[in-house]
């Protein structure tokens, strides 16, 4: 690939071969979609004369499929590397500092799922400690519920502590009120860009015609609520109050040098969520409360592919529409320092963590900020960044 004439810092996450898109607005402009380069955003409606950049959403962009995908794609890398196109390209690129950032696309529908058998494994020893920590179909399928998608929000919004019915084990009758047990669970999401007709099932093999990239997701938790509330058909409202989003979506393309195989499945999956090809990734996230590094979860440690995950969603006859968001459960490692949610790091609240300041954490604060980062190998030793999703705890309302 040529060298762009674009400065890119050394060691940049955001070089030529990544490219990832998000919406932006400029200094007292309108919303626009762009592709971060360097420390730069480059307004796509600009660049390449289109209005579907204008809209102020991917939606449509999304809708228009695999190929027109990869020709935009293609577009883009001409218009940064060719000398005869910087006079007119280099207007339209804006300093990233300088823009504001929104949530990427307008999200359809939103499927999360539990595909870490290391962080299932984790939860099934505390909460079920007489019996096997993984539940028998959970080697099966990968285990998921219908989120929210109206309460997905962008990076930097403020998340309010939620309210809820709790009861504590010793508790003699439920009560209302703040969550006691705010946590967090760094996770991996995947956009779908076109859609498929109701009925039809999508298959692993067509993962990459379907879905168009890749983002990191906070899905932010209730342990309390969700511990009264889930039984017997699952998360409701400790998990629906907010789903925190990444403003890049790393495109597919962008991937190849990060896809690596899943763990060993065993016993073998079912025909229909057989792969002839490799979809786990090989990315590195990281988790930081208040500044401080408490987690390195590792992405390529999951039991179930996002391409898994996709034709069991659809194995019903399901249909995808544009926007719909999907994602994969807290990522955990088999280290205590993988961990990606606060219930696995404390063991819920049984052994707290103390940060730099001295101070201890079982679950959130209010006022505590939680950001999560992560990178992948690029082509040549480069680095895929997926930039930050962050998000402020307040108090709650009531």
């Amino acid at each position: 690939m040529s060298q762009t004439w674009v400065d890119v810092p050394a060691g940049s996450g955001f070089g030529l071969r990544n490219l990832p898109y998000g919406v932006f607005a400029p200094q007292g402009g309108p919303r626009r979609v762009g592709v971060r380069i360097g420390d730069y955003v480059l307004d796509l409606a600009a660049t390449l004369d289109d209005p579907v950049f204008a809209s102020g959403s991917l939606n449509a962009f999304l809708a228009q499929g695999r190929a027109r995908w990869t020709e935009v794609r293609n577009r883009i890398v001409m218009a940064l590397t060719e000398d005869a196109q910087r006079s007119r390209v280099e207007p339209a690129l804006h300093p990233v500092d300088g823009v504001r950032l929104y949530l990427p696309f307008e999200v359809a529908d939103y499927v999360d799922f539990y595909a870490s058998e290391q962080h299932a494994t984790n939860l099934g020893r505390m909460f079920r400690p007489d019996a096997a920590p993984l539940l028998p179909n959970w080697k099966h399928l990968p285990v998921g519920y219908h989120g929210r998608a109206g309460t997905v929000v962008a990076s930097g919004t403020a998340i309010r502590r939620p309210c809820g019915q709790r009861k504590a084990p010793d508790d003699a009758a439920p009560s209302f009120g703040r969550s006691r047990k705010l946590d967090i669970e760094a996770e991996v999401g995947f956009v779908v860009g076109a859609g498929s007709p109701l009925g039809d099932a999508v298959t692993t093999k067509d993962f990459r015609e379907h879905v168009f990239g890749v983002c990191l997701v906070n899905d932010w938790s209730a342990r309390d609520i969700q511990a009264w509330e889930y039984v017997p058909l699952g998360p409701f409202l400790g998990k629906s109050f907010a789903t925190s989003l990444s403003p890049w979506i790393v495109p597919l393309d962008a991937l190849d040098a990060a896809r690596v195989a899943t763990p060993a499945q065993d016993p073998a999956p079912l025909e229909y969520l057989r792969e002839s090809e490799d979809w786990g990734l090989d990315l590195q996230l990281r988790v930081r409360l208040n500044g401080e590094l408490i987690a390195q979860p590792p992405y390529a440690q999951m039991y179930w592919s996002p391409a898994q995950m996709l034709a069991h969603m659809t194995a019903n006859g399901a249909a995808l529409r544009t926007g719909d968001l999907f994602a994969s459960g807290t990522v955990s490692g088999p280290d205590p320092s993988q961990r990606g949610s606060l219930i696995e790091l404390t063991w819920n609240g049984a052994e707290p963590i103390t940060l730099a300041d001295g101070t201890t954490r079982k679950f959130l604060d209010d006022g505590d900020t939680v950001t999560i980062s992560a990178d992948a190998p690029g082509p040549e030793g480069s680095r895929i960044g997926f930039g930050e999703v962050i998000g402020r705890i307040e108090p709650a309302a009531r």
